[in-house]
């Protein structure tokens, strides 16, 4: 069974008296574990699909399904349940809450969703294990490079163990050795079968997933297999 299926999707923005096809008859799936890469000039409709698939947002017509269940018949609070559950967000800007150290920013999905104090600790300690962040604990957002920023944002996005990880421009804030750094540890969850979903206007990390879907005008243009990259 397909982790992801869209069919017919429509997005439409009004705008005063006029109206934006942000998304035209989209009908995209997506199995469990790939790797893709959405790509297309800028208005073309790559945010709001990815918006779209993380139940930011919901579609003027057409049905969504997300490992079985129709997700665009749910309500506003059992789309956060879902969201929280099995949807992971890494942004560009990291999104990180300034005030709170970078084990509080991982450990935050954990306690809004009510995870007891003891586990939520142990989750935390391993997840700033797992991405080389021990040294960098009880550092706020401020005192990081941009590389250990978005290393917390992606353990904060992963700290539930989505099934899906949605990534809008991961490395466009970072230097090159920093994003193929982040990339790494990106392929590496989808290696470990996350879903990995990747917004990028970047060729090098488009040619990196093993699926491209090309958008303009809010519609896929193209939807093509691609060779893996050499590392």
């Amino acid at each position: 069974m397909a982790q992801i299926e869209l069919e017919h999707i429509e997005r439409i923005f009004r705008l005063g008296d006029s109206e934006v096809h942000a998304l035209r008859d989209v009908s995209l799936r997506i199995e469990a574990g790939e790797y893709l890469a959405v790509m297309g000039p800028s208005g073309s409709g790559k945010s709001t699909l990815l918006n779209l698939l993380g139940l930011l947002d919901r579609p003027n017509a057409g049905h969504y399904r997300l490992e079985g269940r129709d997700v665009t018949t749910l309500s506003a609070d059992e789309q956060a349940r879902v969201r929280s559950a099995r949807i992971g967000f890494v942004f560009q800007s990291f999104h990180l809450v300034p005030r709170l150290s970078a084990a509080e920013n991982i450990g935050l999905p954990l306690m809004l969703a009510g995870v007891a104090p003891a586990e939520r600790a142990q989750r935390v300690a391993q997840a700033l294990a797992d991405f080389g962040l021990e040294q960098r604990a009880g550092h706020r957002p401020e005192e990081l490079s941009g590389g250990q920023r978005q290393r917390v944002a992606i353990a904060r996005a992963t700290i539930m163990r989505p099934a899906m990880l949605l990534a809008d421009e991961p490395t466009g804030n970072l230097d090159r050795s920093t994003g193929q750094e982040v990339t790494a540890l990106l392929e590496a969850l989808n290696a470990g079968g996350t879903t990995l979903i990747v917004v990028t206007h970047d060729p090098v990390m488009g040619a990196r997933a093993r699926r491209r879907v090309l958008m303009e005008d809010g519609a896929i243009r193209r939807d093509e297999a691609v060779a893996p990259a050499a590392p």
